[in-house]
């Protein structure tokens, strides 16, 4: 899912405009900031995927024992 900018201040405890400064003012914090939450929605996209491809295995095999994969 993506965040909004307000989104992610939010998470972040702060306003929104303290993020939008941070953009300007510092742009390697801002940069890493950005980099965690593209991160998080890697991560949320492969976990994602990883569990539509466990059930197409069930569901061709549904004797397929999940602790294998």
């Amino acid at each position: 899912m993506k965040l909004t900018q307000q989104d992610m201040a939010r998470l972040l405890d702060v306003d929104a405009r303290t993020l939008r400064n941070w953009k300007n003012t510092k742009p390697y914090l801002y940069k890493i900031i950005m980099q965690g939450f593209a991160i998080e929605d890697i991560r949320n996209a492969l976990h994602t995927h990883c569990d539509n491809l466990d059930k197409m295995i069930n569901e061709t095999n549904p004797s397929h024992n999940k602790d294998i994969v």
